[in-house]
């Protein structure tokens, strides 16, 4: 299926590693022009290298930490500077820290809010008068599925992250007139450096190894394993890409299985 991507101006955020990187290599795979960003400049010039030596696309690498007020409208601003415009918008994130409801202060609260709603919500809006402009113009937030099956110990990720699909949702409806489609992946547990930190947490609390934890985490699913970055990915790039240009306000679960919920 040709998806139609070849040169749209795209922003990832959160893709130095993990599912923001799996889906930016993706996008630009399929011609796609991307910039990315992370707080590491380090790791994100690397992140750009990479994809741009196995791809040949345009790389533009952006750092700053979008939990920062200020830090989107600048990376939208830079990357229309870079790239000419915008087209697709992937919102993404480090998830907040994991522990239980009593350990954690107003202050933690704050900073989760900042780095799981409010860096949507400032991305979206610096965005939309660019993503107006566009014939084919796309967001997608990257949550969890932890918005409809809360995970233990994840507290501020379960409870915050589901006012992100909400969000979501409302834009799909109120600026689906104005052509912009808004959707979200909600990922299970998938192989990443996150995933391996939350297991070592897991590890600790409960007195056995990060293996351990991921071969009982894997067990939820009925492949009996955790999903891979990749398999995010094609479906994030399906999402934003012109060849689903009917879909809109969905929340998809990827998960392989570990939802138990029907809706």
């Amino acid at each position: 299926m040709d998806l139609k991507m070849k040169d749209l101006r795209t922003l990832v955020t959160g893709a130095s590693r993990g599912l923001g990187y799996a889906i930016a290599l993706g996008l630009a795979r399929e011609g796609c022009r991307v910039a990315i960003n992370s707080r590491d400049p380090v790791n994100l010039d690397k992140a750009a290298q990479g994809i741009a030596s196995q791809t040949g696309a345009q790389m533009v690498a952006l750092p700053g930490d979008v939990a920062q007020p200020d830090i989107p409208s600048r990376l939208v601003n830079q990357t229309v500077e870079k790239l000419g415009g915008l087209d697709l918008l992937l919102t993404n994130s480090g998830g907040p820290p994991a522990g239980k409801f009593e350990g954690f202060d107003d202050d933690a609260w704050q900073k989760a809010y900042e780095l799981s709603l409010m860096c949507h919500v400032r991305l979206i809006r610096a965005a939309l008068s660019h993503l107006k402009q566009s014939p084919v113009a796309s967001v997608l937030t990257l949550t969890s599925y932890s918005v409809k099956q809360p995970i233990s110990n994840l507290v501020l990720s379960s409870s915050i992250r589901a006012a992100t699909v909400g969000l979501t949702k409302a834009l799909a409806l109120e600026l689906g007139g104005e052509g912009i489609r808004f959707n979200s992946i909600l990922p299970a547990w998938i192989e990443t450096e996150r995933v391996q930190e939350l297991m070592e947490n897991r590890a600790k609390t409960n007195s056995t190894t990060a293996e351990e934890e991921i071969a009982r985490q894997a067990k939820e699913s009925p492949f009996g394993r955790m999903g891979r970055p990749e398999e995010i990915a094609n479906a994030a790039v399906f999402l934003l890409s012109p060849a689903a240009s009917y879909i809109t306000g969905v929340m998809l679960t990827v998960d392989g299985g570990m939802y138990k919920g029907l809706i």
